[in-house]
């Protein structure tokens, strides 16, 4: 079993809480954004470079929220050799909604069926981007509780972004994230430090339930996004220094204290944005910067602004992001390979990007570093928390496996097909014109998704959904498994179950915030 230690729910308070094993799922197909700019009639770089986007991933009508968290679920399982009566909470964070009742996690229940487990906590969380990282702190809360029974917990954050055609459509993407929760986790969380911040806004929202386009006020979006940053750092700040101080050091925080940050990241401009932003806040909460040499050399002009009147400041956004573009390459850059690569996930975003920070360091790279992660859903609901990798990176560790389990990323991400703009745009109006319908076929192929996808096969005349499985060993002859939303699953075994033709490491990521 993943983890680095024995399980017991009995004696004292479990020890490194966090997330043991943690697994990625994206759509197999893509649209290269340059050629979308060409297609919109934009300027060149308007995606590429203003948003710092090359490939936007998407889903056809044979994909759908429910195939999304069936997939990742049951790659996070076989690849970590899981059975599924060892997990006793499942949680799914989500703002794709597509029945205002049924859950998503009760569709993914029908895959512990033959282990007859059905003693299962939880079900979905939405706010916007929020919903994942909200369901990932109420699994920790649980193994940290008197209802903790000693088994995992399992978080799924998943998500399908699209956008009516406009300025707003290249933010988009899709994907699911499963993530393992339980103690002697290589990824633990620090206990007490989440920095929150939780306000009233019209940002991003999703009022027509006949459509999957949000309503979005860009502007807004991102002086939401920003002020939250500021409020949860400071937040943050002000948690760690009691803690520091109750263990009789006066030093104070920075950025400088984190080992890597990653963000929820609509786009990767606003991620680096983000950071140059928490430089704003450490210089100005400084009581004597030295503005002559070290990081904060000639910002003495900037020293009485302020912070909320500096949202769209282009002189402040410019100084701090070129004063914090070194600390960008160390920490951040490369959380951003799959938000780049794969576009804004909404609720699995930040853990994309967590995902991506891990599959491009070695295990004793990150070992014993504080990882720094952002969370930010519309509405608005944020939290700036931290993770502490453990320090054991020997071979066979619990981190040795974290880290190996997402070698692959880049590898998976070339594996993809990409097709032109017209074809993307093609497939966004038959999504447009028939998510919502009964009665309905899917027209998508099979054939271009990955072995071991889950996809929907039909809906029938009552709104209930049944999927099947892609055969893991690409032979589209065998019979695939079944699953139906809405009744007990016909399960027709693959002739072979091993890994999808993936490649695998082991088996054991004028715009809007838009989330």
């Amino acid at each position: 079993m993943p983890g680095s230690g024995p399980i017991s729910c009995l004696g004292p308070w479990p020890k490194d809480v966090g997330i043991i094993a943690l697994e990625l799922y994206f759509p197999s197909q893509y649209v290269d954004q340059a050629e979308l700019e060409q297609l919109d009639g934009v300027t060149a770089g308007k995606y590429t470079v203003g948003l710092g986007q090359a490939r936007m991933g998407f889903c056809s009508d044979r994909e759908d929220i429910n195939s999304l968290c069936l997939t990742v679920v049951q790659r996070l399982m076989e690849r970590n050799g899981l059975s599924y009566d060892s997990v006793g909470r499942l949680e799914v964070g989500t703002e794709t909604i597509i029945d205002k009742s049924k859950s998503v996690k009760t569709v993914i229940m029908q895959l512990f069926e033959d282990s007859g487990n059905t003693d299962v906590e939880g079900i979905d969380t939405t706010n916007a981007c929020y919903g994942g990282t909200a369901a990932l702190f109420n699994a920790v809360n649980w193994v940290e509780s008197s209802s903790w029974d000693g088994r995992y917990a399992l978080v799924v954050a998943g998500d399908i972004a699209v956008y009516a055609t406009g300025t707003a459509r290249p933010t988009g993407g899709a994907g699911a994230v499963a993530m393992l929760v339980g103690p002697n986790a290589p990824l633990a969380f620090e206990r007490g430090l989440r920095g929150t911040h939780m306000q009233h806004a019209y940002d991003f929202y999703k009022p027509d339930l006949m459509s999957e386009y949000p309503v979005v006020d860009g502007k807004l979006s991102i002086e939401c996004y920003l002020s939250a940053l500021d409020r949860c750092y400071s937040v943050y700040r002000n948690k760690i220094h009691a803690q520091w101080q109750r263990e009789g050091s006066e030093e104070r925080f920075s950025l400088d204290d984190f080992g890597f940050l990653v963000f929820h990241s609509p786009y990767c401009k606003l991620v680096q944005k983000s950071l140059a932003r928490l430089m704003l806040n450490d210089f100005l909460s400084h009581p004597s910067p030295n503005t002559e040499t070290g990081p904060f050399t000639g910002l003495d002009a900037f020293r009485d602004i302020k912070p909320e009147e500096t949202y769209f400041d282009r002189d402040v956004e410019k100084a701090f992001m070129k004063a914090s573009a070194d600390l960008f390459e160390m920490k951040t850059k490369a959380s951003l390979l799959i938000s780049n690569q794969n576009g804004n996930m909404y609720t699995p975003s930040v853990y994309g990007c967590l995902a991506s920070l891990i599959a491009q360091q070695t295990a004793s790279q990150i070992a014993g570093q504080r990882i720094g992660v952002f969370s930010y859903g519309s509405g608005f609901a944020a939290t700036l928390y931290s993770l502490r990798v453990t320090q054991d990176h020997t071979p066979g560790s619990s981190l040795d496996k974290l880290v190996s389990s997402l070698s692959d990323l880049k590898v998976r991400l070339d594996s993809r097909q990409k097709v032109s703009p017209a074809v993307f745009s093609e497939n966004m109006k038959l999504r447009e014109d028939t998510h919502h319908l009964a009665n309905y076929v899917p027209r998508g192929s099979v054939e271009d998704l990955f072995p071991g996808t889950w996809y929907l096969t039909r809906v029938d005349d009552k709104h209930r959904r049944e999927y099947a499985r892609r055969p893991v060993d690409d032979d589209l002859t065998a019979a695939p498994e079944l699953v139906r939303s809405s009744t007990a699953p016909e399960h027709i075994p693959s002739p072979v179950k091993k890994m999808p033709r993936i490649p695998a490491a082991t088996a054991g990521p004028d715009a809007a915030v838009s989330n």
